[in-house]
């Protein structure tokens, strides 16, 4: 907008847009807007007369250009128009937004608003712009919710120069449910820290194959085919800190494959690409750097998230407890295929369950697939 004592407030022809900031602004602390005194902003001419004018420095509040900014982000070279309707028709509304609770009586209700307001214009084809909100929780420090008032804000600059970007993020994914915060600790971000120094440590060394065990390929093939599932399905559901345990537990098994060389190398080199792909979105540069180090192109963010087949994620063996009358007796390893008469029958022949049952009247034997077989027995037999 541009200010004329001869024509009064003019807008700027569309031809001069957009305006430029000036580069030389400068920001002092006067509450007001350092465009006010940048005199080549500030003094223009009037496109209607010609004469001197002056453009407005009181720029639009930060909520006008929140409240569609997601609309911009699917054309941002779009020069024509605010947004590409194709575009916006293909990408919005919005899967997923998170944000803190704060935001539901602020930024998300100004852009509903205009997300409403534009779809009665025809502009949009929907009239809600996020499809779920999940909202995460707050980290406490010292026991209080962190805040420049209270004087308890830790600065992550420190944290990334010293241990990486990678470790303040995935103990900030790990330090509890996201919906729910949690605790920060600086023991905590050092354990982050070390478990990542140790899967660079496994991965970087050089893996010898001592003799391909079958049995032990098929089983990492199960453990990893496992935590892909458990992975994609934490992912999706926002639980960070579950999918990093789940990432623990894999490193920890592929550790003791490591030792044993127990595998082939392909085997072996096959779970390290898939155990860096899930990686990746937690630790980003970490991952990167080992998928080169590996021998792979880059990036491993181009590559396909890792699919799992549902045959090989079913357990090969199970621990069947079986109960007299409701009371641990014994377990046994089984095949996960077993069916109820031969789970039946094994449970009436151990040695530990026929000390309990001896003498006594069979009753009846429940069997609950893949879990338990309870014996249940009456009064002895006269």
């Amino acid at each position: 907008m541009i200010y004329c004592d001869r024509c009064g407030i003019v807008p700027v022809p569309e031809e001069d847009l957009p305006v430029l900031l000036p580069p030389d602004a400068e920001f002092k602390p006067t509450g007001e807007s350092p465009l006010r005194y940048c005199q080549s902003f500030v003094n223009t001419t009037c496109p209607e007369c010609s004469g001197p004018a002056r453009r407005e420095t009181d720029t639009m509040d930060t909520f006008m250009c929140s409240s569609w900014y997601f609309l911009r982000y699917t054309s941002p070279k779009t020069r024509s128009a605010s947004f590409n309707a194709a575009k916006v028709k293909y990408w919005l509304p919005v899967d997923v937004y998170t944000g803190g609770a704060e935001h539901a009586v602020m930024h998300l209700f100004y852009a509903r608003f205009f997300t409403k307001a534009l779809k009665d214009m025809g502009l949009i084809d929907f009239d809600e712009p996020f499809g779920r909100l999940f909202n995460q929780g707050t980290i406490i420090y010292r026991g209080d919710k962190m805040s420049k008032s209270r004087g308890n804000v830790i600065a992550p600059d420190e944290y990334v120069a010293k241990l990486g970007a990678d470790a303040v993020r995935g103990y900030l994914m790990f330090i509890g449910p996201w919906e729910l915060g949690g605790e920060w600790s600086d023991r905590g971000i050092i354990g982050i820290s070390r478990w990542l120094n140790r899967v660079w440590n496994l991965i970087t060394a050089d893996y010898t194959s001592r003799v391909a065990d079958p049995k032990a390929e098929k089983e990492l093939l199960h453990v990893t085919h496992k935590t892909i599932k458990e992975v994609t399905t934490d992912l999706e559901k926002f639980r960070f800190n579950t999918m990093l345990s789940g990432l623990m537990e894999l490193s920890n098994y592929l550790s003791k494959i490591k030792e044993g060389g127990i595998v082939s190398g392909s085997a072996w080199q096959g779970a390290i690409d898939c155990f860096l792909r899930l990686l990746a979105p937690t630790a980003p540069h970490l991952a990167e750097e080992l998928w080169n180090r590996t021998g792979h192109p880059y990036s491993i963010h181009n590559q396909s998230w890792p699919d799992y087949a549902e045959e090989l994620v079913k357990e090969n063996e199970i621990t069947l407890v079986i109960q007299v009358n409701g009371k641990l007796r014994d377990k046994v390893l089984v095949s996960a295929s077993i069916g109820e008469a031969e789970a039946r029958e094994l449970a009436l022949s151990r040695e530990r369950v026929k000390t309990h049952i001896g003498g006594k009247n069979l009753v009846r034997v429940i069997y609950v697939p893949n879990r338990v077989v309870n014996i249940v027995v009456g009064s002895s037999q006269k």
